[in-house]
């Protein structure tokens, strides 16, 4: 499960799918970060928090964390660097499942594509007389999007994801 860290998200997630990973959106998270950030500083902090993300392993990620809470300090950022320590391992989630998957689950672009999409319906109408058209506006704009090319659109392979269970299965 991908999301922003809204906890009221975090909580369905977890009675619905109580086996689920969470993987914070990392874009969500550098704003986070960034809202600590003084604005001239937020451009070298920005290169930092990729340099974590650009890693080839979770273990390297967590070692340039490290180094990024250090020059963080050095910086005279604690709010920020406090963030970063406090939040990288949520940020992190994406490196146990394949590589080929990582650029597509580390971020929710994907829900906020189509949320964006709904809210551009919706303000166009206005006003709705009650819940129930809004509603009927909104899953009638899904079902067009399932139903089209975007939502036929194959996002991940995921033949990747099989191969790494069926790897996992016979090492255990």
């Amino acid at each position: 499960m991908i999301g922003d860290k809204c906890l009221g998200m975090l909580e369905a997630v977890g009675e619905v799918f109580p086996e689920a990973k969470y993987q914070r959106c990392t874009v969500h998270f550098y704003r986070n970060v960034f809202s600590v950030t003084p604005r001239s500083k937020v451009k070298l902090v920005a290169k930092m928090l990729k340099a974590i993300h650009a890693q080839e392993s979770k273990k390297a990620s967590r070692e340039k964390a490290k180094a990024v809470v250090a020059q963080l300090r050095e910086m005279k950022l604690k709010e920020a660097a406090k963030k970063v320590e406090d939040g990288i391992e949520e940020t992190l989630t994406y490196c146990d499942f394949p590589s080929e998957h990582w650029t597509r689950i580390r971020t929710n672009n994907v829900m906020e594509r189509l949320n964006r999409e709904i809210r551009r319906r919706t303000r166009v109408v206005g006003c709705f007389p009650d819940g129930n058209s809004a509603l009927m506006l909104v899953c009638a704009r899904l079902r067009h999007v399932a139903g089209t090319q975007w939502g036929n659109k194959k996002y991940m392979n995921m033949k990747h994801l099989e191969t790494s269970l069926e790897d996992a299965s016979t090492a255990g």
